[in-house]
C-alpha cells in the first residue's frame, strides 16, 4: 500500500461478512465531499453497493457536510456513483444476483490524489463463525503474550 493514505475503513464488514473478492472502484464525488473525505470524515458503517442499469451506486455511505462549504455542501447520505470499467460492472451483477452475496465498501482511501472505494463482494457470516473468529483472535493473542 504505497502512496495510499487510508481514510475510512468498515472493520464491522471484516466481522460480519466473509470476504470473497475485493475490487477497487472510483467514487463521483463533488469538491466538498473531496475536502471532507481528505479530513477523513467519513462513515462507510451500513452502507452497500447496488447494480442498476448497468452502473454501480453505493447507498448509505456518509461523508460529513464539510465545515466552510456553506451553500455547496450537499446531503451527506446521497447516492453516489462508482467508477467501474463495463466488464467489472457485469460480474458485480451477476455476484449481487446470487443468493447470499452482498457488495459491501471495505474501506476508502487516497491513492495518487484520487479517492478509491474498495468494494468486497461478501456472504454473510452465522453467529457461530463469529464466535469461532472470536475465539480463534483470543488464541492468538494469548500465544503471542506468552511469548
Amino acid at each position: 500500500m504505497s502512496g495510499e493514505k487510508l481514510l475510512a475503513q468498515n472493520k464491522k464488514a471484516w466481522h460480519d461478512y466473509f470476504i470473497d473478492e475485493k475490487y477497487e472502484a472510483g467514487i463521483e464525488l463533488v469538491g466538498t465531499e473531496v475536502k471532507s473525505c481528505r479530513m477523513a470524515k467519513v462513515n462507510l458503517r451500513d452502507s452497500y453497493v447496488q447494480v442498476r442499469g448497468g452502473e454501480a451506486f453505493v447507498n448509505k455511505l456518509h461523508i460529513s457536510p464539510y465545515e466552510k462549504g456553506n451553500i455547496f455542501n450537499r446531503d451527506p447520505l446521497r447516492v453516489r456513483k462508482l467508477l467501474l470499467h463495463k466488464r467489472e460492472i457485469e460480474k458485480l451483477l451477476g455476484l449481487s444476483a446470487q443468493r447470499g452475496l452482498t457488495l459491501i465498501p471495505l474501506k476508502m482511501y487516497l491513492k495518487r490524489g484520487k479517492v478509491k472505494l474498495e468494494v468486497g463482494v461478501c456472504r454473510g457470516k452465522h453467529l457461530y463463525d463469529k464466535r469461532q473468529d472470536l475465539k480463534e483472535k483470543a488464541i492468538k493473542r494469548d500465544m503471542e503474550r506468552r511469548m
